[in-house]
């Protein structure tokens, strides 16, 4: 029988999540930032670093969740012009405070972070490879690993400090069987080179795959929809 993730562990002041284009990160940085926000520990900073894509970014919650407390910083952009937030500096080396780092997907978004590197591959950051076994680059542990490759290469983030997340989701409607055999895949690829710390489920298929599942789940609340791709989803 699995259980859910505790709250994320307090040795930790800064969380950073990474991972190919469509993984999901987006989705569980905000759920550990609700976490986090929700422990009444500490002020909670989210930067959203996407500037590789204009949908599903978590910036679009940025209104909700500054109501709950987390404050969100994000840059605009110009057409595709790449532009970079500021202040990550300072609230990383910031004790007093948790931060939140949602990197864009692949070696393009990553870039965005190799400055940051010093400070990040400190021991108070927790650095999250978030992997998507129906996506097209985790489909093989060959794709994996070059995804994996090109970011760490251009993020200068220690491979030491990785810890990979299993996120079997194919959308809004993912079910039951469709998680247990997507973590399965990812598993038999991933476990004989390293441990998956967790699993995220939608949060209403908890009770269903919990005691099918021997590695710690994390229920997601879905909060990046869109009423066009529940739509779509739904026909």
């Amino acid at each position: 029988m699995s259980k859910e993730v505790p709250i994320i562990d307090e040795k930790y002041n800064n969380f950073l999540f990474i991972g190919e284009a469509g993984c999901g990160k987006s989705e569980i940085a905000v759920n550990i930032a609700k976490q986090l926000v929700d422990s009444g520990n500490k002020k909670v900073h989210f930067f959203d670093m996407d500037m590789t894509k204009s949908l599903f970014r978590s910036r679009d919650l940025s209104r909700s969740f500054t109501e709950l407390g987390i404050d969100f910083h994000y840059e605009e952009q110009f057409m595709d012009a790449p532009t970079l937030v500021g202040g990550v500096s300072r609230f990383l080396k910031d004790e007093e405070t948790y931060v939140v780092m949602d990197v864009g997907g692949d070696y393009i978004g990553a870039r965005s972070i190799g400055g940051f590197a010093p400070l990040i591959n400190r021991g108070d950051t927790m650095v999250y490879y978030v992997i998507n076994p129906y996506r097209p680059w985790s489909y093989d542990l060959e794709r994996i690993d070059k995804v994996l490759s090109e970011i760490l290469s251009v993020s200068h983030i220690d491979i030491d400090k990785l810890h990979l997340i299993s996120n079997p989701n194919i959308g809004c409607n993912t079910n039951e069987i469709e998680v247990l055999e997507g973590n399965k895949e990812l598993t038999e690829l991933i476990m004989p080179y390293k441990e998956l710390d967790f699993v995220c489920v939608r949060e209403e298929l908890f009770d269903k795959v919990k005691d099918k599942l021997n590695i710690p789940i994390m229920p997601l609340h879905l909060y990046l929809t869109y009423p066009w791709v529940v739509s779509m989803e739904s026909v």
